[in-house]
């Protein structure tokens, strides 16, 4: 079992994850593959398996059990929560997939969320105007054109990693709290919200062509130890 103040992250690319799609795939339950299979494209598809997979994975290899083992129940706005087979520490985990990506975070009893973002993906820098804070818009308007767009996808995945920790997503008002950058902090209009000095953000660029971010609450955020992994499908396969 991992200790209580832990983060496990493992990633892992969507490609190598699609030679092996079937092996991956049986590792889900059966509502895992129902909506694995109602993705359009591919691609997604792919990604929503390796991700879950990973997810399953990375519960097994720190808490024991096979990974087809691990069951699932959702909260009230949809954020997956693990149904511990035990009494003590819950496990909390998390997953996020893009194009070419995937990834799972992992901890014990602490709110946590993980975002990842293809910098190939098409620019939306006018939803700023909409869902980002003043400052936060005031950023970006002052680094330089060539940066506008990393430095978008950067707020983007740390914003989306913060309201998956909170157990909101969307329903969390994106323009609701502000994110710093230098150094990476984040501040609440409202102080329901909680100790803003609580929260533990980061973020990655676990390839050359992908974004990640990681927020956690946590009482003392100075003593929490991040693991990252490049994961691959071997890996996965070999947890059963």
């Amino acid at each position: 079992m991992m200790a209580k103040d832990e983060v496990v992250v493992w990633w892992m690319r969507t490609d190598d994850a699609e030679r092996h799609l079937p092996q991956l795939e049986a590792l889900l339950d059966d509502t895992e593959r129902a909506r694995a299979a109602r993705f359009h494209f591919q691609r997604d598809r792919s990604s929503y398996i390796a991700a879950h997979a990973l997810g399953r994975s990375l519960l097994s290899t720190y808490a024991g059990g096979d990974p087809t083992g691990w069951r699932f129940t959702t909260g009230d706005h949809g954020k997956p929560e693990v149904i511990s087979p035990h009494s003590g520490p819950r496990l909390r985990l998390n997953l996020s997939h893009t194009h070419g990506l995937a990834a799972a975070i992992l901890t014990l009893d602490h709110d946590v969320g993980i975002d990842v973002e293809w910098l190939d993906r098409k620019p939306a820098i006018d939803l700023a105007e909409h869902f980002f804070a003043p400052a936060e818009c005031a950023h970006l308007a002052a680094v330089a054109p060539e940066l506008v767009h990393e430095v978008f996808l950067t707020f983007w995945t740390l914003k989306e990693a913060y309201v998956k920790a909170i157990g909101k997503g969307l329903a969390q008002p994106l323009n609701s709290f502000a994110l710093i950058l230098d150094p990476l902090s984040i501040r609440f209009d409202d102080e329901l919200a909680g100790d803003p000095a609580h929260w533990l953000l980061r973020r990655f660029q676990p390839t050359c062509d992908h974004l990640m971010a990681l927020a956690l609450y946590h009482p003392r955020p100075h003593n929490v130890t991040i693991t990252t992994l490049a994961a691959d499908s071997s890996l996965l396969l070999s947890t059963r």
